[in-house]
C-alpha cells in the first residue's frame, strides 16, 4: 500500500516542479526530490518503491505535456493506475513499517492511522493537485474539445485541485450528502455561463468532460485508500 502512496507522491511532485520551476534549476530540483523520496522510503523499509516511483514519474513527465500544447491522451494515467492498483493488491498495510513507522504518530480524529495509510493519503493529495490538472487537460485534448476553452471558463486551475481534494476527503470520510451538495453546487454556479454558450456547445462540453474526469480521478484515489485499508 505504501508503494501506491510513494508513486502518487513522486508523480505529483514531478508535475509541481515542472509547473513552478523553470530553466536549469529544474533538473537539480528533480534530483533533490528523488533523493528525498528515496531517503524517506528507505526509512519506511520501502526503498524499492522509491525507485519504481522515480521511473514512473520520469515516464509520466515524458509522456504528458503539462500546461503546454499536445495530446498525450489518458494512457499515462492508465499506467499509473495499474502500478498503484498492483501496489495495493500485493502489498497492503504492513505489520512492520520500518523505523519511521515506529515513531509515526498514530492518533487522528478518525482513529489510528498507520504510516502506510498516511503516505497514501499524502501522495493522493499531492497527485490530485497539478497532476489532476494534467489528467483533465489530456482528456479534453483527446476528446477534441477546444484547447482555448479554459479561457472561457476561468479559474479551473485553482478550482479543479480544490474540488478534487474535497471529493477525495468527503468520500473517504463517508460524507456522501456533503459530497453530493458540492457536486451540485458546481453545476449551479457554472450554469449561467454554460447557458450563454453560443459556440456549438463548447462550454458545456468542456465543463462536463472536465468535471467528470476530475471527479473520477479523485474517486479513484479514494477507492485505492478504501481498498487498501479494508484489505
Amino acid at each position: 500500500m505504501i508503494g501506491a502512496g510513494i508513486v502518487l507522491l513522486a508523480v505529483g511532485l514531478a508535475d509541481l516542479i515542472r509547473l513552478h520551476v523553470s530553466g536549469r534549476r529544474r533538473g537539480a530540483i528533480y534530483v533533490l526530490a528523488v533523493l528525498a523520496v528515496v531517503i524517506g522510503a528507505a526509512g519506511a523499509d520501502a526503498a524499492v518503491w522509491a525507485f519504481v516511483a522515480a521511473g514512473v514519474s520520469a515516464l509520466w513527465i515524458l509522456a504528458t505535456r503539462g500546461s503546454t500544447g499536445g495530446r498525450s491522451g489518458l494512457w499515462p494515467l492508465v499506467g499509473v493506475a495499474l502500478v498503484t492498483v498492483g501496489a495495493v493488491a500485493f502489498v497492503g498495510v504492513r505489520a512492520d513499517q520500518g523505523p519511521l513507522g515506529a515513531v509515526w504518530p498514530v492518533g487522528s480524529p478518525l482513529g489510528a492511522v498507520s504510516l502506510d495509510v498516511g503516505v497514501l493519503v499524502g501522495g493522493a493529495l499531492v497527485f490530485l493537485t497539478e497532476s489532476g490538472n494534467v489528467v483533465v487537460r489530456s482528456a479534453l485534448r483527446g476528446g477534441d474539445v477546444a484547447v482555448d476553452a479554459p479561457t472561457v471558463l476561468k479559474g479551473g486551475r485553482l478550482i479543479g485541485p480544490l474540488e478534487r481534494v474535497l471529493v477525495f476527503a468527503l468520500t473517504v470520510t463517508g460524507a456522501f450528502t456533503l459530497l453530493a451538495a458540492v457536486l451540485a453546487a458546481k453545476g449551479i454556479v457554472r450554469f449561467p455561463e454554460i447557458s450563454r454558450d453560443t459556440d456549438l456547445g463548447t462550454r458545456a462540453e468542456y465543463f462536463l468532460i472536465g468535471s467528470l474526469v476530475s471527479w473520477a480521478t479523485a474517486l479513484g484515489a479514494a477507492f485505492l485508500l478504501w481498498w487498501g485499508t479494508s484489505a
